[in-house]
C-alpha cells in the first residue's frame, strides 16, 4: 500500500504518520512520498533521502521550487514510474499538490486503484484570495477535478464532509466516512506536569490557555487573542501560549497582540514535536481551537488524549461529538462567547475535573487501531473489485 503525501508539518502529516505506522505494524508494505519541506514557510531542513521509520519507507524528495504550499519535487516522477506497479493501493491526500497530481497520473497509466482523502481541504475556499480561487478553479479543470471523479473511493472525515461532496456531485456510494485517529499508546506515559512551564520559564501558578496548530487566519486565532485580552483583568495570572508553524499570518497576529498591549501575557513558541508538543498539552488548563472552518481537527484528539479540556467552535467537525463531554462549544467568530467559555473553564475547577475524567472514554471511537481497521476494509474492497 502506498499513500503519497505532499503536506508539510501540519495535521495531515500527523494523520499520515499515525495511519502508516499502524498499517506497517499489521504487516502491510507501506511507502510514503513527501517533500523535504519542514514547515509551511518553506524551511528546508530535512535532507532528501530514503528512510525507514516505524517500518514505513519514507522518501523525502528534494524541493526545487515552491509557491506557498505547492511544492515541486521532480524526483518523484522516476520513482513513481519505477515503483508504482509494486503497490496494490495508492492513497492520495492532496489533489492540488505536485505529488498528488503525479501519483494520480501514474495510477491511471499503470491502472492501479487509488483512494482520495481530501481532509476537508478540497471544497474549502473560505478566506481564499480572488487570485487563489482562480488558480484553484484552473487547476481543478485541468487535472485535480479528475482525481475526484476517477477515485475508487473518497474518504470523508465526517458526515458533514460527506454531505459536501454529495452536493458537489460525488455519488454517495463512492464516499466512505473514516474519521482521523490517534495512537493512544503514545499518550500512556505523559511528561511530568510542569515540564513545559519549566522549559519556557513560566510561573508554576500561571494558568495556561493553549492554541496549537497552523498560524493561519482561518484558524480564528485573532478571535482567541481578543477574547483572551478581555479576561486578563479578571484573571491576572494567566498566559496564552501559541504553538505552531507560521502559515502566513504570524506578522498580523503579532501586530494585533502589540495593539492590544498584551505582549507580556502571550507566548509564541513556534512549532513543537513529539514529547515537547505533548508537554504543552499536559501543562495547559484548556486547549482552544477557535477555527472559522475545521472539518475535523486532530489537535483536539491530542489534547483530549492528554486529559486537557477543550473549547472549540461550532465550525469544527468534532463539535457535536465532544460538546459537553470533554469541553465547551462556542459560536465561530464570537469573541463574547469565547470570553465567557474561557472564564468558565478557568474559574470552575470542578467542571474542568469532570471534563478531564471523561477524556479517556471519549476517545475510544478515534483509537488508531479501529480507524486503520476501517481503512483496511476500504483497501480490501477496492482490491477485490480489481481482481474480479
Amino acid at each position: 500500500m502506498c499513500p503519497p503525501t505532499s503536506n508539510v508539518a501540519d495535521g495531515i502529516t500527523t494523520v499520515v504518520q499515525n495511519v502508516t505506522k499502524e498499517l506497517a505494524k499489521r504487516g502491510n508494505e507501506v511507502a510514503v512520498y513527501t517533500s523535504d519541506m519542514l514547515d509551511q514557510r518553506g524551511n528546508t531542513s530535512l535532507k532528501p533521502k530514503k528512510q525507514v521509520i516505524n517500518n514505513v519507507t519514507v522518501y523525502y524528495l528534494r524541493s526545487l521550487w515552491r509557491h506557498k504550499t505547492f511544492i515541486v519535487t521532480p524526483s518523484i516522477i522516476p520513482l513513481l514510474s519505477k515503483r508504482l506497479s509494486d503497490f496494490d493501493i495508492i492513497h492520495i491526500h492532496d489533489c492540488r499538490s505536485f505529488q498528488g497530481i503525479f501519483a494520480y497520473l501514474f495510477a491511471r497509466v499503470k491502472n492501479v486503484p487509488y483512494v482520495f482523502q481530501p481532509h476537508g481541504s478540497y471544497l474549502c475556499s473560505l478566506l481564499d484570495s480572488p487570485t487563489k480561487k482562480v488558480a484553484k478553479v484552473a487547476l481543478d479543470k485541468l487535472v485535480s477535478g479528475r482525481i475526484i471523479q476517477n477515485a475508487s473511493k473518497i474518504i470523508a472525515l465526517s458526515q458533514v464532509e460527506a454531505d459536501q461532496y454529495e452536493c458537489a456531485g460525488v455519488p454517495m456510494q463512492k464516499i466512505t466516512i473514516v474519521p482521523n485517529g490517534i495512537d493512544l499508546t503514545e499518550y500512556s506515559d505523559l511528561p511530568y506536569k510542569g515540564s513545559f512551564k519549566k522549559k519556557f520559564g513560566l510561573n508554576n501558578n500561571e494558568k495556561i490557555v493553549l492554541y496549537l496548530g497552523r498560524i493561519h487566519e482561518i484558524k480564528g486565532i485573532d478571535i482567541l487573542v481578543r477574547a483572551f485580552e478581555k479576561i486578563l483583568h479578571e484573571l491576572g495570572d494567566v498566559r496564552l501560549v501559541i504553538v505552531g508553524p507560521d502559515d502566513g499570518y504570524l506578522c498580523e497576529l503579532e501586530a494585533l497582540i502589540r495593539t492590544l498591549g498584551i505582549q507580556n501575557n502571550v507566548l509564541i513558541v513556534g512549532p513543537l514535536y513529539g514529547k515537547n508538543k505533548i508537554a504543552a498539552y499536559v501543562d495547559a488548563d484548556v486547549y482552544v481551537l477557535p477555527s472559522r472552518y475545521e472539518i475535523f481537527g486532530i489537535t483536539v484528539l491530542e489534547s483530549v488524549a492528554c486529559g486537557t479540556p477543550i473549547i472549540i467552535t461550532d465550525a469544527c467537525g468534532l463539535a457535536d461529538y465532544f460538546s459537553d463531554k470533554v469541553g465547551m462549544v462556542v459560536k465561530a467568530d464570537s469573541i463574547s462567547q469565547l470570553r465567557e467559555a474561557l472564564l468558565e473553564m478557568l474559574l470552575n475547577q470542578k467542571r474542568r475535573e469532570i471534563y478531564k475524567g471523561n477524556c479517556k472514554t471519549a476517545l475510544q471511537k478515534f483509537n488508531i487501531y479501529e480507524i486503520v481497521s476501517q481503512l483496511e476494509k476500504v483497501y480490501e474492497d477496492m482490491i477485490a473489485i480489481v481482481l474480479k
